[in-house]
């Protein structure tokens, strides 16, 4: 078998779809999506396209090396992006190729089910409470939030004050069962991280997401070990040398690789057994398209230490067969590959040119803030 061609086309809201076309006919499906830099991104596939062109797809592992280290300078957003939507195709055609998921060929399912968490957002507590209770009679059973916008390096004790009544108003409104995560986008410095988790802490959140930056590791180690409210990062952190130290430092205990972000499936399966030797989980970064999504389900079934997984996809129009949501889990397909088809017929009118801005903050001094 070999490859033939590689189509790429931008799709609504953000994202970037990818066809790996061979000469068997068979089709394989990957999503290199970077958000804000998709475009730079497809330019980065089709550079890569010229080693794959006429190469075996089914040899995913040597591709993914010579992908990665054959380019002299390696790692980052946007080369990680690119071999991430590249690796997910191939993985599509060998399991079509054989007949079996994805999961099968990296040792089988863990599990039935794949529970997954909800978005939700407000201006007031009654906002964030009355939102917070729709996607729960929708049947979600975890959430998540982000409680503040630009924080000052050392901010007001208003804006926690603000951050805890927000949080409140959602556990008030949906209960001790449902659990409710908080994504600090590494908008608070390590001094405010403190501060804000031990605010937070009485309501029991399930994690702060990038309570600070994931630059620099020791900072997130002080955070960690100053709350017992569970720490998660890694949607900006690349390969598993980027999450090494991490690991390593125990610095988080619940690692989000993101699957078109980091590497891809295999990628991401050697991240999470870096994670299983430390104890701790994986709830896989994916505010992206349905290719994305079904890629982190199959990593997700056969990952003993899986936690949760993010989607921003159930219910749209973009797969032949959607995924189901039932009391929170939705279920793992049984068909080759990644186990979905795109309907083409409804991401026409969804097609773009592929400009998205990532939204900036400023600080009331005009200073750039983190987004």
């Amino acid at each position: 078998m070999k490859i033939t061609k590689i189509e790429m086309v931008h799709v609504k809201p953000r994202w970037l779809f990818l066809k790996m076309h061979t000469d068997e006919g068979i089709i394989g499906y990957g999503e290199p999506t970077l958000e804000g830099r998709t475009r730079t991104v497809e330019m980065a596939v089709r550079e890569l396209e010229r080693y794959l062109i006429g190469q075996d797809p089914l040899r995913i592992e040597h591709h993914w090396q010579a992908m990665y280290r054959g380019t002299f300078y390696r790692g980052g957003p946007v080369l990680m992006s690119a071999i991430s939507g590249i690796e997910q195709a191939m993985w599509d055609i060998l399991g079509k190729k054989l007949g079996v998921p994805v999961y099968q060929l990296l040792g089988g399912k863990c599990r039935d089910k794949i529970r997954v968490y909800a978005h939700i957002g407000g201006r007031t507590p009654e906002e964030y409470a009355k939102n917070a209770l729709a996607k729960v009679e929708q049947g979600f059973t975890a959430l998540k939030t982000t409680l503040f916008e630009a924080v000052k390096p050392v901010d007001s004790l208003s804006l926690v004050r603000r951050a805890v009544e927000r949080f409140k108003a959602i556990r008030d409104a949906v209960g001790d069962d449902v659990d409710i995560a908080i994504d600090c986008h590494g908008r608070l410095s390590p001094a405010m991280a403190i501060r804000m988790a031990k605010a937070l802490e009485p309501y029991y959140p399930m994690f702060l997401e990038e309570p600070c930056l994931p630059e620099n590791v020791d900072t997130m180690v002080t955070v960690a070990r100053s709350t017992s409210i569970p720490i998660a990062t890694g949607e900006r952190l690349f390969t598993k040398w980027g999450f090494r130290e991490v690991v390593e430092k125990q610095a988080a205990s619940i690692l989000q690789p993101d699957l078109s972000h980091a590497g891809g499936i295999m990628e991401c399966k050697k991240i999470a057994a870096m994670a299983e030797t430390y104890y701790a989980t994986i709830a896989p970064h994916c505010p992206l398209g349905p290719i994305a999504l079904a890629a982190c389900i199959q990593l997700d079934a056969c990952t003993p230490n899986f936690l949760i997984q993010e989607q921003v996809t159930l219910g749209e129009g973009y797969l032949m067969e959607p995924f189901k949501l039932k009391n929170g889990y939705v279920e793992i397909p049984e068909k080759p590959g990644l186990g979905i088809e795109i309907d083409e017929s409804l991401i026409k009118d969804k097609i773009y040119e592929g400009t998205w801005e990532t939204p900036r903050l400023y600080y009331e001094d005009g200073s750039v803030a983190e987004w």
